[in-house]
C-alpha cells in the first residue's frame, strides 16, 4: 500500500512545480530564492537514499527482532523524503527568506536518516558509526557525555565485530545524532538571523545617509561643514566645496553665503568610497562559506553607509575642537583629504561586526578545540 500510494504522490509534487512560477517573484534566477547547487545536491542526496531506505527495508522485515516495526519506520522515513521534495519545490517562501527551503528539506532528510538509524540491522549501523561519531565531535564539547558515549561505543563495536547494537544503544545513537542535527541546523539559523540583522542595519544606515545629504541640501546652513582658519591680516572661510577671503574674523552671515548645498552630499560619496576602499582591503581577512548566506557580501556592504556617515561626523568633531591642533583647516582639498580618513576609519567600528561573522560561519563547522589528549595507561 506504501507503494502505491507513491506515484501519486510524484504526480501531486508535479503538479505543485508546474504551479511555481506564479509564486516566485520575476527576479529570482530559474525560480530560485538560495543557490541552485544545493538544492540539486539534496535532490540527490534524496535519491540516493530511497533505494538506501528500501534495502533497510527489506533486510529489516527479514529480521524477527525488527520486523514488527520496520514496516512503519519505513512509511514515515519515505514521508520525510516526500516532504523534503515538497519543500524544495518551494511553492511559496515565508516572508520571501532566502534558502530557507534548503533549510526545511534538510530537517525532513535527517529526520528519515534518523528513522533509519531505528530500523536498519545492526551491521548498517555499524558502517553508519564513523559518522555519528564526526557528528558527536563537530557539536558536542570534549567533555560532554553524549559525545564520551558515543567514542566509547564505537570502540566497543570496534573491538567486537560480533556484538550486536542492543534497544538502548540503537536509541542512545539515534537520539544523540539527531540532536547533534538539530544544532547544526542552529549553527546556520544564527548565521541567517545575523546575516538579515545586519542587512536591516545596512539599510537603516542608507536611509541616514540618504537623509542627512536631503535635509542639508536644502538647508545648506543649518550645521555647516566650513573651518574659519585664522592668519591675521587675511582671514578664510573654507567648505568642501567652496572658499571666500574675508575682511576681518568671520560672521556667522559670511560662513552662511560661503556653504554650498552639496557640501555634505560630496564628504558623504568620498566617505563611502574610503569605505569602499577599505571594505576591499578588508575581504582578504574573510574566508568564504559553502552556506546560502553571504555574509562577506553583507559585511561588505555594511562598511558603505557608515562611512558615508562617519566622513561628516568626523569632520564635524574636528569643526568643534574635539581634535587639538586640527580644528582650522584652510582648504578644500584637506577637507576632503580628511573626509576620506574619516570615510576609512569607519574599518574600526565595522571590524568587531567582520569578527562576529566570522566567528558565527567557523562555529558552523564544530567546536575549534582541539581533542582531549590521550591519558597514559600506568604500566602494570
Amino acid at each position: 500500500m506504501v507503494h502505491e500510494k507513491e506515484p501519486e504522490q510524484q504526480k501531486q509534487l508535479s503538479r505543485e512545480t508546474r504551479r511555481l512560477g506564479r509564486y516566485i517573484p520575476f527576479w529570482a534566477s530559474r525560480g530560485e530564492l538560495g543557490p541552485w547547487e544545493q538544492k540539486e545536491s539534496l535532490l540527490a542526496r534524496i535519491a540516493e537514499l530511497d533505494p538506501i531506505l528500501k534495502a533497510a527495508e527489506t533486510c529489516a522485515l527479514d529480521d524477527p527482532a525488527h520486523n514488527g516495526l520496520a514496516a512503519a519506520y519505513a512509511s514515515e522515513a519515505r514521508s520525510e523524503l516526500n516532504e523534503a521534495k515538497k519543500a524544495l519545490a518551494h511553492k511559496a517562501h515565508p516572508m520571501m527568506r532566502r534558502a530557507a527551503h534548503l533549510g526545511v528539506a534538510q530537517s525532513h532528510v535527517d529526520a528519515a536518516l534518523n528513522l533509519l538509524v531505528w530500523m536498519a540491522p545492526s551491521d548498517d549501523i555499524k558502517a553508519f558509526l564513523p559518522q555519528m561519531v564526526a557528528l558527536a565531535e563537530e557539536h558536542f564539547d570534549n567533555s560532554d557525555p553524549r559525545r564520551i558515549r558515543v567514542v566509547q561505543l564505537a570502540q566497543e563495536l570496534h573491538q567486537s565485530a560480533s556484538r550486536e547494537i542492543n534497544a538502548s544503544e540503537r536509541a542512545f545513537l539515534a537520539e544523540t545524532v539527531s540532536l547533534a542535527r538539530r544544532l547544526l541546523q542552529k549553527e546556520t539559523l544564527r548565521v541567517r538571523s545575523f546575516v538579515r540583522i545586519v542587512a536591516l542595519v545596512t539599510v537603516g544606515l542608507f536611509v541616514a545617509a540618504v537623509g542627512v545629504a536631503l535635509v542639508t541640501i536644502k538647508w545648506d546652513d543649518m550645521v555647516p561643514l566650513c573651518f574659519t582658519p585664522e592668519t591675521p591680516p587675511t582671514y578664510k572661510v573654507v567648505c568642501p566645496t567652496n572658499s571666500t577671503d574675508v575682511q576681518g574674523p568671520p560672521t556667522i552671515t559670511e560662513i552662511r553665503t560661503t556653504t554650498r548645498p552639496q557640501d555634505y552630499l560630496v564628504v558623504e560619496i568620498v566617505g563611502a568610497v574610503a569605505a569602499a576602499i577599505a571594505s576591499a582591503a578588508a575581504l582578504k581577512r574573510i574566508r568564504g562559506t559553502a552556506l546560502p548566506y553571504n555574509v562577506p557580501v553583507v559585511l561588505a556592504l555594511l562598511k558603505l553607509p557608515t562611512g558615508a556617515l562617519t566622513a561628516p561626523l568626523g569632520l564635524l568633531l574636528m569643526r568643534g575642537g574635539f581634535v587639538p591642533g586640527l580644528s582650522a583647516l584652510d582648504s578644500t582639498a584637506q577637507i576632503i583629504g580628511w573626509a576620506i580618513v574619516f570615510g576609512y576609519a569607519q574599518q574600526l567600528f565595522t571590524k568587531l561586526v567582520d569578527d562576529r561573522g566570522q566567528a558565527l560561519v567557523d562555529a558552523v563547522r564544530g567546536p575549534t578545540s582541539p581533542p582531549p589528549a590521550p591519558r597514559s595507561e600506568p604500566r602494570p
